[in-house]
């Protein structure tokens, strides 16, 4: 019996960017993904960062990242030849993963319709900015648009400034990770009865259910979160929750009322270090009612705690706050991830061989540990065309001469 979970299964991967980390999600439990890409290479290959700052669409980090357990060929599936050879996959396979507009698929005789004539227990999984119906299915998008259209970016950033995105595209990693999700969820309805289906994946849809942890600031409060920066709205003030050291952020805000002691034990530090701020000496935070401070009064008291921790190291602070059961976290960089201790002992952080490049590079590993069945990274993210023969050949039976005119046909 096999340790991974999906080990028997088969996937065709046709997704670009916005969708490629479901296949990885399932190629890292198992499943057998082949990457499917246009003749020449998939357009995501050209997304930095890339290798030692060189631009090739063989050494696209952001290619590495969501391209790892996967076999790659190459497959133009706008050509008859090319969507004759794909129909001959699908029918062994368990999972089609796809990205293209509405219709798309359709129009080329490869919709979910046609594909489940061919293979009863295939399931496709469509991943589009606003799902296969309504009046927004034919829209473009961007990760920007999703995450705006999704009303994430309205809690983004400054008060008195524009909503901001996120550095990196979190509306499309959301999305491939609920598909990966819905896709299982799919999958064990075939289990119970043979029959796959087609799974319709909203990106729009996805940043939504990602905030819902804006509702609670209504139930709570009764107030829409808005844009606050390093800041939380509650109640009638917005404690500032993000806090400068000396080598970088800490979190932590000011608490008071019965909390109030947790503030003491900060007063109680500076205090002990002989570093005593004069904004927040003689205050008895515990006995203060949080409906009663405004703003005006919480900024004084966010200055001292500042000038305290600003002369100290995260380390210095987090070694401190687990000591005195101080509710300050650290902020951590990707350096201080990549050296976490915690990270370490787990074994979070694996190595990764690119033989193409002649070393090896460092990828986040499994999300989760299990007794039974285990999560990997089987192979490097493939290259353009790696895998054709592999799968055309031993597994279709086309012979190199039927590679070779495919190939100069502009087929694969």
């Amino acid at each position: 019996m096999s340790d991974t979970l999906l080990g028997p299964y088969k996937v065709l991967d046709l997704c670009n960017e916005t969708g490629m980390l479901c296949g990885k999600i399932l190629g890292d439990l198992g499943a057998d993904v082949t990457k499917i890409e246009k003749p020449g290479g998939d357009s995501a290959r050209n997304l930095g960062p890339f290798y030692k700052d060189i631009p090739d669409p063989e050494k696209s980090l952001y290619w590495f990242a969501y391209n790892t357990s996967k076999r790659g060929v190459t497959l133009n599936i706008e050509t008859k030849q090319g969507q004759k050879i794909f129909k001959d996959l699908v029918k062994s396979v368990d999972f089609v993963l796809e990205t293209f507009p509405p219709g798309y698929m359709s129009s080329l005789g490869l919709g979910y319709e046609e594909l489940s004539k061919i293979n009863s227990g295939v399931i496709m999984t469509s991943i589009t900015p606003f799902g296969q119906t309504g009046p927004y299915q034919d829209f473009k998008s961007s990760d920007l648009i999703s995450l705006a259209m999704g009303g994430f970016m309205s809690i983004c950033g400054d008060p008195d400034r524009a909503p901001l995105r996120f550095s990196v595209e979190q509306s499309y990693t959301q999305a491939a990770g609920q598909a990966a999700a819905a896709s299982m969820i799919a999958f064990h309805y075939r289990q119970l009865t043979g029959q796959g289906q087609h799974v319709d994946v909203s990106i729009q849809e996805c940043v939504i259910t990602a905030s819902f942890q804006v509702q609670s600031y209504w139930d709570l409060i009764k107030n829409i979160q808005h844009r606050e920066g390093v800041r939380t709205p509650r109640g009638k003030i917005a404690p500032k929750i993000i806090f400068k050291c000396k080598d970088g952020y800490v979190s932590w805000r000011i608490f008071v009322a019965e909390q109030g002691k947790k503030t003491n034990t900060v007063v109680d530090l500076m205090r002990d270090w002989g570093e005593m701020e004069p904004e927040v000496e003689d205050v008895d935070f515990p006995t203060i009612d949080m409906n009663d401070v405004v703003q005006e009064q919480l900024e004084p008291w966010e200055e001292g705690f500042s000038k305290f921790f600003a002369k100290h190291t995260k380390a210095e602070l987090r070694r401190e706050a687990v000591k005195r059961d101080i509710m300050l976290f650290s902020v951590n960089s990707p350096e201080d991830l990549l050296n976490d201790e915690q990270l370490k002992a787990r074994e979070f952080w694996i190595k990764v061989e690119h033989p193409e490049l002649d070393t090896s590079i460092t990828y986040p590993g499994a999300p989760f540990k299990s007794t039974e069945t285990q999560w990997r990274v089987s192979r490097q993210a493939p290259l353009i065309g790696e895998h054709n023969e592999e799968v055309y050949g031993r597994e279709l039976g086309m012979t190199k001469g039927e590679l070779r005119l495919l190939k100069e046909q502009g087929v694969i």
